[in-house]
């Protein structure tokens, strides 16, 4: 058994790559383990709010031209605007707009360059661990183990951490799908500074500007109902292509031009309302193993950014040998996270039933409601973007300045 005290991350998904970077930039040793080989960004197109723009920043990962800076609408599919999405200018000077439209693997790209080589140990998949209370030991598959001051499981909504730690969560199908793709042939008439999020009565079919590599381009995708078991449709492509045809021009065109090599489908799927215990002793959760949520919150991977961020500062003057001390800051990143990630998941999941599995004699009146009046205003575009900018001053000036406790 290795008798490192590095800090030991599971999974090198945007919350292991951040918990790792904001370790190391806090002083702290750290090494993540991943199961396979190299890490793997789990889909193609991405936003990021401001907070984890922020984050990102203080981790020293390279924001400078990271994504195309959006404006976002919600509208019918007949373009009726329904919500204005309200990010005060402050915050669009400081971060570079409201919401950020990227691809995934180029956000991958730009965290591992921060990370040093040899941080990242692939082919190793947890197998169980046991909190001696002084350390952690942790086993892996392939029989070899470390010893660590604390373990940061990471490792996705399937996460072996938790299960050990929390016990088994069953997972909560959504019954919904997402597909989605991305195109730098880009139609006159797309501002690529803009985010549509459209909803007819029975689907979602939206775009955002995107960048990657100076380039402008645009990501698209369309949210369904579906059966989990259930094939997926033999050709994403062409299925996107039908799905377009009840919404405006624009959306057309940009999946008429997207490659089919650049489309991808995943089910909606979280592990229900996450738990309010995130840590115990020595061993902590963060990102989709404690907070999965649907692309509804677009903040999935921002969270689990975030999640990162927090770790680092709560553990930035921390003595790891002293264990009393470990685990009170492990409850203030608790604190810090559960409820606002908590209400993230509810409100994912509760968009999703409103536009995807209300009984079809109920949709006119919805659409109407919609339509007509303030609800989606002031639910998604006045109070969540409220509730996710308020994380900027929570977060403090950076990593080693936290935000001043509340009285």
């Amino acid at each position: 058994m290795s008798t490192d005290e590095t800090i030991a991350v599971i999974g090198s998904g945007p919350a292991g790559l951040a918990a790792a970077l904001a370790l190391r930039a806090v002083g702290k040793p750290v090494k993540i383990y991943e199961r396979y080989a190299s890490p793997k960004p789990a889909g193609n197109i991405l936003n990021l709010w401001p907070p984890s723009i922020k984050a990102l920043e203080c981790l020293g990962v390279d924001v400078d031209d990271i994504g195309a800076p959006c404006e976002s609408t919600f509208r019918n599919h007949r373009d009726r605007l329904r919500a204005d999405v309200h990010i005060s200018e402050d915050v669009v000077r400081a971060y570079g707009g409201g919401f950020i439209g990227l691809l995934r693997p180029d956000l991958f790209t730009r965290m591992l360059a921060a990370l040093p080589d040899e941080t990242l140990v692939g082919e190793h998949e947890v197998a169980s661990f046991e909190d001696h209370g002084d350390h952690v030991e942790v086993r892996f598959i392939d029989g070899t183990s470390v010893r660590t001051p604390l373990l940061v499981g990471a490792d996705g909504i399937n996460s072996t951490v938790r299960r050990k730690l929390l016990g088994e969560a069953p997972m909560r199908e959504h019954n919904l799908h997402v597909i989605g793709g991305y195109t730098f042939d880009v139609p006159d008439g797309v501002d690529t500074r803009k985010a549509i999020i459209r909803h007819s009565r029975t689907v979602q079919g939206s775009y955002t500007g995107v960048r990657s590599d100076g380039r402008d381009g645009a990501e698209w995708w369309f949210v369904e109902a579906m059966d989990p078991a259930a094939p997926a449709p033999t050709s994403l492509h062409e299925h996107s292509i039908e799905l377009a045809k009840e919404f405006p021009a624009d959306l057309q065109q940009l999946v008429a031009r997207t490659d089919p090599a650049h489309v991808i489908r995943w089910p909606i799927r979280d592990r229900g309302v996450p738990p309010r215990e995130w840590a115990r002793g020595r061993v902590v959760l963060a990102g989709d193993a404690v907070h999965a949520t649907s692309p509804y919150a677009a903040y999935g991977a921002g969270m689990s950014i975030v999640d990162g961020y927090f770790l680092g500062q709560v553990l930035a003057t921390t003595d790891l040998s002293d264990t009393a001390a470990v685990e009170a800051a492990l409850q203030t990143y608790q604190a810090h996270r559960v409820d606002h990630c908590s209400d993230q998941v509810a409100q994912a999941y509760m968009l999703g039933r409103t536009f995807h599995h209300t009984p079809a004699i109920l949709r006119p009146i919805r659409d109407f409601m919609l339509d007509r009046t303030p609800f989606l205003q002031k639910q998604v575009g006045d109070k969540n973007p409220a509730e996710i900018n308020a994380q900027l001053g929570l977060m403090g000036r950076d990593l080693f300045h936290p935000a001043k406790a509340r009285a």
